[in-house]
């Protein structure tokens, strides 16, 4: 962007409702500014019927395995049952079939399906990091720049969460199919991290977090290690940009005191929980706090199978939860106790994750409709007070303010000094006919009545359409053909 702007919806989402009569001032460098700082020959960009909300928040995702819709939905021939880990047996085959340029091609539909569906920012949890017989790139970071490279060239704000995987589990014997994912050392592997890093700063759309995969996946000197490392310190939390409603609270400055952020997959299954017993006799979070990971910059990815105790801690330690519905409902993981998190204090985000669907809407609902099966009631999530927007509050926070809170990036809400990320939805939608309340955009909206998408003030989605779509697909469906036929 060049030019200043100021952006006119019909209805503008700030400070928890929907205002009419406001307008998106953005300056030259695509962060929002009063409008009364901007000069007299900005830009007036009129967007007639559309409200216009924050950039959705992405807080976890394997944009390859976009490979994996709709083929691993059976049970396979001489399987009593499918489950989490048959479809793992599933995911290795695309895993280990992908050369350098064909990361990038997955990557990038992956992404091109975020941007339409309003998603600005993406925290990519990378795993696939060698060559398919498990040596090693010239360049340790090869296949984690051409995730970069997608994510640039559909224009999304990136977090790319270098993953460090170590082994198959506690006592389990070498996974062959594995070996694309396994560094030799945690001394490697945070060294990876930082030059990643270094080759990526100043560039304001990309930074770069650190991701222990598992406590399957890593053994405990590993989390040591990455507690003694100045690049993994977890540091204090900043000041929020601004407040969020319902005790999620908002996006954060990033800082070079801080430190990346941490993500780790945490009790997603039984299984893995029984391993950690077995290995450490706590269970995961709780061996998480011992180590001294648990904290505002540290995300729990699903965090499904907490006890109470496990729950107060993530609160105490106000810790990040993202859940990632849609792939928990695909996978028969189970239902993350979102309205325990909350009310401990903990914060919770939504991640995509296996893109079974890009969706964040719908997975903002189902935060919410899974726990109503559960519970047994509806509204669980409601903030209480009477409002009719109240619920919809909570769930469009945990889709923008707390995303950005997970993954340590300034945007998640329309504030001055935060990018001009943001989405636009047709008041004019069939979907949206009869009301267009916050409830009724949250609840009601189908994905097609997003229009617009802008990053850092830029429109990446004009008319629901992104320019690199038609080239995106045809090129992901040659891959695609190449692998499963």
């Amino acid at each position: 962007m060049s030019i200043p702007r100021l952006f006119l919806p019909d209805l503008l989402y700030r400070d928890g409702a929907l205002r009419e009569g406001e307008g998106l001032a953005v300056d030259a460098t695509g962060r929002i500014v009063d409008p009364a700082a901007l000069p007299k020959d900005a830009e007036v960009l009129r967007l007639p019927r559309r409200a216009l909300f924050p950039g959705a928040v992405n807080a976890h995702s394997h944009a390859f395995q976009r490979l994996l819709r709709g083929r691993t939905e059976y049970v396979e021939s001489g399987h009593a049952q499918d489950d989490f880990w048959s479809w793992r047996e599933l995911m290795y085959r695309a895993a280990g079939a992908l050369s350098p340029e064909e990361v990038y091609v997955a990557s990038r539909q992956a992404f091109v399906e975020m941007a339409r569906a309003g998603i600005t920012t993406v925290g990519e949890f990378h795993y696939l990091h060698h060559a398919p017989d498990g040596t090693a790139y010239a360049n340790r970071n090869e296949l984690a720049l051409e995730v970069l490279r997608a994510a640039k060239d559909v224009g999304l704000r990136i977090v790319l969460l270098r993953v460090g995987y170590a082994r198959a589990g506690f006592e389990l014997p070498e996974n062959p199919r594995q070996r694309r994912f396994i560094d030799p050392d945690a001394e490697t592997f945070l060294r990876t991290v930082e030059a990643l890093e270094a080759s990526t700063r100043g560039d304001p759309l990309v930074s770069v977090g650190v991701a222990p995969h598992s406590v399957r996946a890593v053994p405990v000197e590993w989390l040591r290690e990455m507690v003694k490392a100045p690049s993994a310190h977890r540091g204090q939390e900043t000041a929020p940009t601004g407040q969020g409603p319902h005790g999620q609270g908002n996006s954060t400055q990033r800082s070079e005191k801080q430190g990346p952020v941490v993500h780790m997959h945490v009790s997603e299954q039984p299984a893995e929980i029984a391993a950690c017993l077995r290995e450490h006799g706590l269970r995961p979070v709780e061996l998480l706090a011992r180590e001294g990971l648990l904290g505002p910059r540290f995300t729990a990815v699903h965090g499904i199978h907490l006890t109470e105790d496990e729950i107060r801690m993530l609160g105490a330690a106000r810790a990040n939860v993202c859940a990632c519905p849609s792939t928990e409902r695909n996978l028969g993981d189970g239902v993350i106790p979102a309205d325990l998190l909350l009310a401990a204090g903990a914060h919770v985000s939504l991640g995509s994750d296996s893109q079974a669907q890009i969706d964040w809407m719908e997975d903002a609902r189902q935060l919410e409709s899974h726990l109503r099966l559960v519970r047994l009631k509806r509204a669980v999530l409601d903030p209480g007070g009477g409002s009719p927007d109240g619920l919809a509050r909570v769930l469009l926070d945990a889709a923008t303010v707390a995303g950005a809170r997970s993954l340590g990036v300034d945007c998640g809400a329309l504030v001055p000094g935060a990018p001009a990320d943001f989405f636009t939805l047709d008041l004019d939608h069939p979907s949206l006919a009869g009301g267009t309340s916050l409830g009724a955009c949250v609840f009601g909206a189908e994905r097609s009545a997003i229009t617009e998408v802008a990053v850092q003030g830029n429109f990446i989605v004009r008319e629901g359409q992104h320019r690199l779509e038609r080239d995106s697909s045809q090129a992901f469906s040659a891959l695609a053909q190449r692998i499963f036929t």
